[in-house]
């Protein structure tokens, strides 16, 4: 299929000798939004750090294929150059390094083309102006001093700078309160092309009240045991997880 992106057959991973992720199966077409939902350890997590290709995860069978290509073996410079972004749950702070002069060079990296100042400079205020971030940022050194807010909305930038064909968010809403949810799924539904896939993890289906996914899945002991619409996720909101952990054995 044309519209296929990504397409997880049987992953197993392990991170220091233990099976995290136990025969995931998951396929995102483009322009899909997809929703990651379970516990704390199901693996949510370990998923989106194997989809980048973190070094500590490891892959001991079953393949990623993205866009019919195995990339089991890239390294995650690579993953990005293909157009895989990964929005971290705790973004690090970097003093010394501007957000702007940070953003130019990832720009420059991905897409291995010298990015102009004064071109480059017009097209980060155009995204920030976007979403609605005060254009002061930019010179601020990168997440240092911002709030829980202002680091997940830098996120949401650096997606609207990169523009990737799939944007993995990973627990974007946590510790967010309700306002600043609806700011950072808002930023992302403007900056969402109608190709980028986007893969959202979280906990809370307040996020999903703004972004409107097309699939959920949930995820326990490193599998996808269902998967379904939103109603699946309300169906999570109200019971938990009990019911399902109960009909696969799970403890």
């Amino acid at each position: 299929m044309a519209n296929k992106l990504l397409t997880i057959t049987n992953l197993t991973t392990k991170v220091e000798d233990k099976e995290i992720l136990k025969g995931l199966n998951l396929e995102v077409n483009k322009g899909e939004i997809h929703v990651i939902m379970g516990p704390n350890g199901a693996g949510k997590s370990t998923l989106a750090y194997t989809l980048m290709g973190h070094p500590r995860y490891e892959v001991v069978e079953g393949d990623i294929l993205w866009e019919d290509e195995i990339i089991n073996e890239l390294s995650p410079d690579e993953r990005a150059k293909k157009g895989i972004f990964l929005s971290f749950q705790h973004p690090e702070e970097i003093p010394g390094i501007t957000v702007e002069n940070f953003l130019r060079t990832a720009k420059a990296a991905i897409t291995e083309k010298n990015q102009s100042i004064l071109a480059f400079n017009k097209l980060l205020r155009e995204k920030a102006q976007l979403l609605s971030i005060d254009e002061k940022y930019l010179s601020r050194y990168l997440n240092e001093g911002f709030s829980g807010g202002e680091k997940k909305k830098n996120e949401i930038l650096q997606m609207a700078v990169l523009e990737p064909k799939l944007a993995i968010l990973d627990e974007t809403d946590s510790g967010l309160d309700v306002d600043a949810i609806k700011i950072v799924a808002e930023g992302v539904k403007k900056i969402k092309e109608e190709e980028t896939a986007i893969i959202i993890i979280t906990h809370h289906n307040k996020i999903l009240d703004y972004l409107k996914p097309d699939v959920v899945h949930v995820l326990l002991e490193g599998k996808v045991v269902k998967t379904g619409d939103m109603t699946l996720a309300r169906e999570i909101e109200a019971s938990g997880y009990e019911e399902l952990k109960n009909q696969f054995s799970i403890k």
